[in-house]
């Protein structure tokens, strides 16, 4: 089972809700013997198996969240992107102890009942402490599609939380481990962005060179990644528009509106006029981004 859900499972119903998920999708990226995920999911364990009680709750909350407004994500390669926020906490909280540890959340539905897989970063945040009891911390969420992160149902907003850690001393492995001298807190809705299935989209005009005044006919296609079988599919019934740029000029006029077809592919005509470059552009959506296509140049003559 894939430790990037299990770590959640300190929070109790967050636990249910991240443990249940698939096989398939719980075989996510790779993590070290020493990952901190591991090790706050061997807390879980241990509340369940070799101690009673709970962790404590943890003086800490969490604001000035700040995340990408959108995250491309395609079929295999590896997406990182940076989190930062403050975190606040009392005076007795070392934030500079090797035992304390708060790390950024991405998650859907709620913390504690989320609907998706909830997203972390391969290490914990790193903190700076700016002040007796405030701290600003940076860390990463690491998405690895090629290794099932996430189902193409996922695609759309996704909310911002933190947790934190003190382990006060206390060895998970440990036969005397006790759970209640760990403290945790955790806080949603601090924010939001869009995981988006990336976008691809092609161009191309023919004949070339054609007469003016003849019929060029332009197709293209608009896909997206699709999570689940790892390739690109063809985007299908999307507005896509045709766009223009005279030869020697820098900007793109429309000329009209098509939609994709049924496999996402594109196809209309237009009479030759003068030199210059044809291209598709997609507006995007929620969950998928805008693209352009790379400008076909038509020779006139």
């Amino acid at each position: 089972m894939r430790i990037r859900a299990t770590v959640a499972a300190v929070t109790g119903a967050l636990a249910l809700s991240a443990l249940a998920v698939p096989a398939a999708q719980a075989a996510g990226g790779s993590a070290a013997a020493d990952d901190y995920r591991a090790d706050v999911a061997k807390i879980a364990r241990a509340a369940t198996d070799r101690a009673p009680g709970q962790p404590y709750d943890l003086n800490v909350t969490f604001s000035a969240f700040k995340v990408a407004k959108a995250v491309k994500v395609g079929t295999t390669q590896h997406v990182s992107t940076t989190v930062s926020y403050t975190l606040t906490h009392d005076a007795d909280v070392n934030v500079k102890s090797g035992d304390f540890l708060t790390a950024p959340v991405l998650y859907r539905g709620s913390m504690e009942a989320p609907t998706s897989v909830p997203l972390m970063g391969n290490k914990p945040a790193t903190c700076t402490a700016t002040s007796a009891t405030t701290a600003t911390c940076t860390g990463k969420i690491d998405i690895y599609p090629a290794q099932d992160d996430l189902l193409n149902a996922d695609a759309g907003t996704w909310k911002g939380g933190a947790l934190a850690v003190d382990y006060n001393g206390q060895d998970p492995d440990g036969f005397e481990f006790d759970i209640t001298k760990v403290g945790f807190a955790q806080q949603g809705g601090l924010g939001s962005t869009l995981l988006q299935r990336n976008s691809q989209l092609t161009v191309d005009a023919t004949p070339e060179p054609v007469q003016k005044g003849k019929t060029l006919t332009i197709t293209g296609k608009l896909a997206r990644a699709n999570w689940e079988t790892h390739k690109y599919a063809g985007y299908v019934g999307q507005p896509v528009k045709l766009q223009f740029r005279k030869d020697g000029t820098t900007t793109y006029t429309d000329v009209k509106t098509i939609k994709t077809d049924s496999t996402g592919n594109l196809k209309t005509t237009v009479k030759a006029g003068v030199d210059g470059y044809y291209r598709y552009s997609f507006a995007g959506t929620t969950t998928t981004p805008a693209v352009n296509a790379k400008g076909d140049f038509v020779d006139v003559q």
